[in-house]
């Protein structure tokens, strides 16, 4: 941690709290309810959690994945509340800050455009200390991982333990995820390799950076 990355980050994450970009000046059609962003970074972390945008549990919540899908991926990670939520620890830095809203079959919209090209870059450039990236779903995958990123999701998670090598050499050691969603169960039965053989990994990794 440099002496000035704790100030900076306080300051960055203010200018994030009070962003009502796409509300007043929007990327297409504005969101449809005022803005909450949910984003947590931190000076020391060496994990960030680099998911896609908050769902309505986490909306109302104010705090990254207090859901189904949140009680499953710490599952994945081998790590409980306590350390998921120490800022100290663990960055949790979704693709769109707040909830984008549902479409006409009650699914989640796309994460804001917003996000990523007001803050992404800065958010990251002020965390040079992360070691490790979980990456989780296709836009935080097609940021996070540029010209590692195969040609789909099912793609690039097959291809984790690759990407994990080849982003580890550059610096920063990044692991294609799925979605932790329920939805995703019958991918999961699927592909019983994810938990045999991708999630041991995570776990040791997740473990190694926190020791």
């Amino acid at each position: 941690m440099t002496a000035k990355s704790g100030p900076q980050l306080a300051a960055l994450a203010r200018e994030i709290g009070a962003c009502r970009t796409c509300v007043t000046a929007p990327a297409g059609r504005p969101l449809p309810h005022e803005p909450r962003p949910v984003c947590v970074m931190s000076p020391t972390a060496r994990i960030a959690v680099c998911g896609q945008a908050p769902g309505t549990r986490v909306h109302a919540s104010g705090r990254p994945f207090t859901d189904p899908s949140g009680e499953r991926l710490r599952d994945w990670m081998g790590i409980g509340d306590d350390v998921f939520y120490d800022r100290a620890r663990l960055a949790i830095v979704p693709m769109g800050f707040c909830f984008p809203g549902l479409d006409a079959k009650g699914g989640d919209l796309p994460p804001r455009r917003e996000c990523r090209r007001l803050w992404h870059d800065r958010v990251f450039a002020a965390m040079p200390q992360l070691r490790l990236k979980l990456v989780i779903g296709s836009y935080a995958q097609a940021y996070h991982l540029g010209e590692h990123r195969r040609g789909s999701v099912r793609e690039t998670v097959a291809a984790w333990r690759e990407i994990l090598e080849e982003t580890r050499a550059e610096g920063v050691a990044a692991i294609a995820l799925p979605h932790p969603s329920w939805r995703n169960n019958a991918w999961l039965k699927r592909n019983p390799w994810f938990e045999e053989d991708c999630l041991p990994v995570v776990r040791a990794e997740v473990a190694r950076l926190l020791a």
